[in-house]
């Protein structure tokens, strides 16, 4: 069935900053579809930052996505996807195509949760490195050719990847102190790469790739793990959960929007700019 209002599909919308992403755009009077781990409200676990500690209980749900959106007046469709797992990485965005159609908006916001992504140089597990650099950037590659040639199909369509000011930035201490790990770091480096190359092969065939910085956002995983207290104390200042999303919407809806291909954008500077989100 092919939809009547453009189709956009945002991962990892089952809390934070995918999910609000997902009911801006759902406001914005898109069709969202979108993916998550967890399926019903209560399920939701996340691992801690360092160590092998228990699991930590976050709320959020495809379930309660849903029930959002729908509220909205406007479409949604939930897929359980988990980034480390590519065969369901494909299966997404297939059921996606064959539910609606088309995408004419991919925001790119899922994580790879594992834990002992954040551990100190000596102490990281190797394996672990492996498992985000497969998550964060090979599994993403996997799921933009999987959405891309509907892109050009219809002649056109806008990928939004939300990168990581680690990936450029050199972490202002250990981690647990204010820094981050290197695991984490690099395979977002990595995922950063990919709208450039994007933008230089199929610019001229309507597609638009975006990379958005989202700053320091407190989300109910980061709440859960005890917030940002860390990165307070060296100065960095929090952003709202909801200005990503914003920028978003802006991004993928403004003609002027295009003077911000080509670079890392960051969120708090483009929304300090009220008239760019009007």
């Amino acid at each position: 069935m092919t939809a009547t209002r453009p189709v956009a599909l945002v991962t990892g919308a089952s809390r934070g900053i995918g999910r609000r992403t997902a009911l801006a755009l759902a406001a914005a009077g898109h069709d969202v579809a979108f993916t998550a781990r967890t399926v019903a409200e209560g399920e939701g676990r996340i691992p801690p930052r360092h160590g092998t500690a228990a699991v930590i209980p976050v709320p959020g749900s495809l379930a309660r996505t849903t029930a959002e959106i729908e509220g909205l007046g406007v479409r949604a469709l939930p897929v359980q996807m988990d980034l480390l797992d590519r065969a369901s990485v494909q299966s997404a965005a297939q059921t996606v195509l064959d539910a609606w159609g088309r995408v004419d908006v991919l925001v790119n916001n899922a994580v790879a949760h594992i834990a002992g992504t954040h551990e100190r140089f000596l102490d990281l597990d190797v394996d672990v490195a492996q498992q985000l650099a497969t998550g964060n950037y090979l599994n993403q590659i996997v799921l933009l050719q999987a959405v891309l040639p509907a892109m050009l199909e219809q002649g056109g369509g806008t990928i939004v990847n939300l990168c990581s000011g680690s990936a450029t930035s050199d972490p202002p201490g250990p981690p647990g102190e204010g820094g981050w790990g290197v695991a984490y770091s690099a395979s977002k480096a990595a995922f950063g790469r990919l709208a450039g190359a994007i933008n230089a092969e199929y610019r001229e065939n309507g597609i638009r790739a975006f990379n958005l910085d989202p700053g320091f956002v407190i989300t109910d995983a980061g709440a859960a793990r005890g917030g940002l207290d860390s990165l307070k104390e060296k100065g960095f200042e929090p952003t709202p959960e909801e200005a990503p999303a914003a920028a978003v919407v802006w991004l993928i809806t403004h003609p002027e929007a295009a003077a911000f291909l080509g670079r890392v954008i960051w969120t708090p500077k483009l929304i300090a700019d009220e008239s760019l989100l009007r």
